[in-house]
């Protein structure tokens, strides 16, 4: 007999008795909507991490003082001053024909920024005029401060949203305006347009100022806490490497000790995320197969009472010259048939289901074509493991017995 000949008396046989077959599917319904819908709220947040990494600016690395295994951040930011001004200079000055784009130094410390009766706590970020380039950022309104501005350490400052919003409620044009940085009057050049959140929360809070003024008038520190730099497309490798041998040189750091800083690059922290967010997804989709195995043991027992009560259709067709491969390919055809019907509709249920969460959590859920090829497929074997037993126990009825069977 033929495959399209199976095929048949597999589905003459589910449609016999529909409601059966549907319970005997639901396992497998849930169990394959389950494994679809959490890769894709898995995927989804693996391109949510990223997306937010890669919102905090263009190609970024960020160099750290201090020593640690600790990759992917300083191990003790702020309590070495190794770090000079006048690295930001040489960097750029080395390496601008061959890895980097741009430098800055970076300060930064929290302070309560008053204007008028409205009083609120944020980020003051010290930097140059290179902070909008390295951070992919653009002012909104106003103006950004100048080179000259940060050599003179004027008290201007620039409006991150969230800021804005807290201080200016009503919608006033901030530009111009003064308010108290702290015990300091700082005016208002410019408001930062709004970015979103970030890897390590709202970024539209905070300030930003000449860094030489945040440094000096305000923390009363005159080394800088931290570099960031800006490499050229696809050179973030070479930059790494590059800038670590010319701060080695600069800090005379001999070939046996470590380096007495740290760099983070961005792309360290997406394969980071990644990694994390490829463990969760292979948890989620882990345990939501449990309930494809406890679809499987149904199938199983479905098709043994399937079976039982087509003894004397099988002792027939026996009798009719069918062959104990025809009787075991006819019972897992349809076993196969049963999940695979449940796999599709499972499917088309954790894809309804993931889109479901992008619409109304706007969450970037989106279930791979890989998750729909492995949901399909893991619902077909489920389908060859548990029906192979009641196939082979079909094929060894003895046909006398079978014809007999009441």
């Amino acid at each position: 007999m033929r495959f399209l000949e199976f095929l048949k008396l597999a589905l003459f046989a589910i449609t016999r008795n529909k409601m059966r077959a549907f319970l005997t599917m639901l396992g497998i319904i849930v169990g394959v909507g389950a494994v679809i819908a959490m890769i894709g709220i898995g995927e989804g947040s693996k391109r949510a991490s990223i997306a937010l990494i890669q919102n905090m600016g263009s190609n970024m690395l960020q160099i750290f003082p201090g020593q640690g295994s600790n990759r992917f951040g300083p191990s003790a930011m702020g309590s070495a001053d190794i770090l000079l001004e006048s690295d930001v200079n040489l960097i750029e000055q080395e390496l601008a024909h061959s890895s980097v784009v741009s430098a800055s130094q970076l300060v930064r410390t929290s302070r309560p920024v008053i204007f008028q009766s409205m009083n609120y706590v944020s980020q003051v970020q010290g930097s140059n005029p290179n902070f909008l380039q390295i951070r992919g950022w653009d002012v909104e309104s106003g103006r950004f401060f100048t080179e000259g501005e940060v050599r003179g350490m004027a008290k201007v400052c620039v409006l991150g949203q969230t800021v804005k919003d807290n201080l200016f409620p009503n919608g006033e044009d901030p530009v111009g305006v003064t308010v108290r940085v702290g015990a300091l009057p700082f005016v208002v050049i410019g408001v930062l347009e709004k970015k979103g959140a970030g890897l390590m929360g709202d970024q539209d809070d905070l300030i930003v100022a000449p860094y030489t003024t945040v440094m000096r008038k305000i923390m009363g520190r005159d080394k800088i806490q931290q570099i960031m730099v800006s490499a050229q497309e696809g050179k973030a490798e070479m930059a790494e490497a590059e800038i670590t041998a010319l701060l080695r040189q600069r800090m005379k750091t001999a070939p046996k000790d470590d380096n007495p800083f740290q760099i983070r690059k961005q792309d360290d922290i997406v394969q980071m995320q990644s990694a994390q967010a490829g463990i969760l997804t292979a948890l989620l989709a882990v345990a939501a197969s449990i309930s494809l195995v406890v679809g499987g043991i149904g199938i199983s027992n479905i098709m043994l009472v399937s079976v039982t009560e087509r003894t004397r259709e099988i002792g027939i067709r026996k009798a009719l010259g069918a062959t104990r491969k025809d009787i075991a390919m006819q019972f897992l055809v349809e076993a196969v048939s049963l999940t695979g019907v449940g796999g599709a509709i499972g499917i088309a249920v954790g894809l309804s289901i993931a889109m479901l969460v992008r619409l109304v959590f706007e969450f970037p859920a989106a279930a791979p074509l890989w998750s729909v090829v492995l949901g399909f497929g893991v619902s077909t074997a489920v389908g060859l493991i548990f029906g192979l037993w009641p196939a082979l126990k079909a094929a060894r009825q003895n046909p006398i017995e079978a014809l007999r069977y009441e």
